[in-house]
């Protein structure tokens, strides 16, 4: 089936947040008493979901919510950059009367601060709190087809990782691998493998691969 829409990972897919999210969470758990961690040990927890299931492992014992809330205060001062070409590309997608649509494992409220910093604007957002599985199961995908009206056939799902294009794969939708992000695997398959934002939008109306 053809690709009639895009949907977008956030981390490393639309915002660089290499520095400033890991640095975050670090704050935190120092805040919360617990052991000293790193930015590779906070990039390696990614796989498990939304900041509260990572904070909890990380901190290593459950957490009430005015604590997570500490990672969100810490999340305020973070000024992540969009990567080069992705606001050209939202603006082509709204000026073509499409949703600009994004799924990524964070939070809904993490995504929504960090998008709002960045200065894109994003239609649909789906975060990992919405959902009962984490990537690479097709939950989010399938969920923002719905939200969407179309099939997760039609839909090709851009990210940098592995786990998005598992999860995409997962869901029947074309996987489009962000070459750009900081977690782009090459030895990951992927139905496409772009190079620049701008290639996504080469996409739409082109047969799947998958």
């Amino acid at each position: 089936m053809a690709v009639e829409e895009l949907l977008w990972d956030m981390d490393g897919t639309l915002l660089d947040t290499t520095v400033v999210v890991p640095t975050a969470f670090v704050r935190t758990v120092h805040r919360l008493g617990g052991r000293s961690v790193d930015a590779a040990e906070v990039v390696a927890a990614y796989w498990r979901g939304t900041p509260e299931v990572i904070l909890e492992h990380l901190v290593g014992r459950q957490l009430a919510t005015d604590e997570t809330d500490i990672y969100y205060q810490e999340l305020e001062r973070a000024e992540p950059d969009v990567y080069p070409g992705v606001r050209e590309v939202f603006e082509v997608l709204h000026t073509q009367g499409r949703v600009r649509s994004v799924f990524t494992g964070a939070s809904t409220r993490a995504a929504s601060m960090l998008l709002r910093s960045a200065g894109l604007r994003a239609d649909l957002v789906i975060g990992g709190d919405q959902i009962q599985h984490p990537k690479p199961a097709p939950d989010g995908i399938l969920l923002a087809a719905d939200k969407l009206g179309t099939d997760a056939t039609q839909l090709a799902y851009v990210g940098d990782s592995p786990l998005d294009l598992q999860a995409a794969s997962a869901a029947g939708s074309h996987s489009a691998a962000a070459g750009w992000g900081h977690m782009y695997d090459a030895t990951e398959p992927a139905d496409a493998v772009l190079t620049h934002p701008q290639q996504a939008l080469d996409l739409l109306g082109a047969r799947a691969l998958s």
